[in-house]
């Protein structure tokens, strides 16, 4: 088995100014049930959203606010508070912390903490969704995750929702159940990231399989889901290949994107990626397509709609589950379901010969939102995982394959 979390870290949580502020309260109530310690900074904006005491009340610490305090300065408060934590977060990660951060810039104990700390530390940004998609703000993103070695930041959320500027787009900050996730997932790389060595490939996504130059079949599939587990992957240390339909969404750090638009290209694709030690099969491929694209567009006529011949698409998940020197070790597909759902993703494990499914509930609202409900389907039995966001899914899904190749 896979090097567990010790028990009880060491968690630095910094408060930036915000509305979101109000969930770090939320978050470190996790955190202590979660068995960690925690201990906070709250920046002066921070301060205008929660209290001082109210963070002190939940993590049973002082809340650490000026740089210039003679209590900490006889101590160095920002030094020995960026040593004592065994992760760093950053909830919310305002623009100017995150713009702080990125350019060595260190004016209060927030900024002067992130400069000085030896260890990972992991943003949850929150901003208006026209700050969020400033390339200015971008920039800065990447350039933190781009950091060599211990200094290279990790970043949860945003989600897409209603701003409380009324809004809607990218920019809320990640839920706390989803950032206490990300900081397990970064707790357990610092003990060893349990997927180095291993290769893997991920596809996510639609397929959109052409009926004339502009018109064509397609799903509603976001890929936000396959697009959560190949960076889940990533970060426990696996070389991730992810091959995506057509999406709005941008390939995760440190994975290498293979972009395709129909299911034949998709199984090229893959087909190439091979040889993987993981295969994790998310997109929602069409499972037809039509028997001859027309070379121009198809106009209407006195006739009324054509009549379109469909020929099935290649079966993706049962060609690379198939026995043979290049099956990955553990090759793991999706059912999205409306009804039935243990039932049909255990018929569709015996059909395509993998070795688990993913069964999707996607009768609510699932396609396009952050959030799902799913159930691990194996050959020794099921178990349903409550509604939670995606990369809280792709986070357990990625520690439960680093524990089935430990075995």
């Amino acid at each position: 088995m896979s090097e567990a979390v010790p028990t009880m870290r060491r968690i630095l949580l910094i408060v930036g100014g915000g509305i979101a502020a109000y969930k770090s309260l939320e978050l470190v109530r996790l955190l202590k049930k979660a068995g960690h310690e925690t201990r906070a900074i709250l920046t002066g904006a921070g301060a205008e959203f929660v209290t001082p005491l109210s963070l002190a009340a939940l993590t049973g610490h002082p809340v650490r606010q000026g740089l210039f305090h003679p209590d900490d300065e006889t101590t160095m408060g920002h030094i020995e508070l960026s040593r004592w934590a065994d992760l760093v977060v950053v909830a919310p990660a305002t623009a100017g912390l995150i713009a702080k951060a990125a350019n060595g810039m260190a004016d209060d104990l927030a900024s002067t903490t992130l400069l000085a700390t030896d260890k990972r530390v992991l943003l949850a940004p929150a901003m208006n969704v026209r700050m969020w998609l400033h390339p200015a703000v971008q920039a800065n993103v990447e350039r933190l995750k781009g950091f060599d070695g211990l200094h290279g930041v990790a970043v949860v959320g945003p989600d897409d929702g209603e701003m409380a500027c009324g809004e809607y787009g990218p920019g809320r900050m990640a839920e706390p159940a989803a950032i206490l996730e990300a900081i397990e997932g970064l707790l357990a790389g610092a003990a060893g990231r349990p997927l180095t060595g291993r290769r893997a490939v991920v596809t996510a996504g639609p397929t959109f399989e052409p009926i004339d130059p502009v018109r064509g079949l397609t799903n509603r599939s976001s890929g936000k889901q396959g697009y959560a587990i190949a960076a889940a992957l990533a970060e426990l240390g696996a070389e991730v290949t992810l091959v995506t339909g057509p999406t709005a969404l941008s390939i995760p750090t440190g994975v290498t994107g293979v972009a395709v638009e129909a299911a034949v290209q998709m199984q090229a694709a893959v087909r190439d990626a091979l040889p993987a030690d993981i295969a994790v099969l998310s997109a929602a491929v069409a499972d037809w397509r039509v028997d001859g694209v027309a070379s121009g567009k198809i106009k209407k006529g006195p006739g009324g709609p054509p009549t379109l011949a469909l020929i099935e698409n290649p079966d993706i998940l049962a060609g690379v589950a198939a026995p043979g020197p290049m099956r990955p070790k553990l090759v793991i597909g999706f059912a999205a379901e409306t009804s039935d759902l243990e039932a049909n993703a255990r018929a569709k494990l015996s059909r395509k010969g993998c070795d688990w499914i993913v069964g999707n509930d996607v009768s609510d609202d699932v396609f396009g939102s952050d959030g799902n409900t799913v159930m691990l389907v194996t050959r020794d039995g099921a178990e349903t995982w409550p509604r939670q966001s995606k990369t809280a899914i792709a986070r357990r899904l990625a520690t439960r394959i680093a524990e089935h190749l430990a075995d």
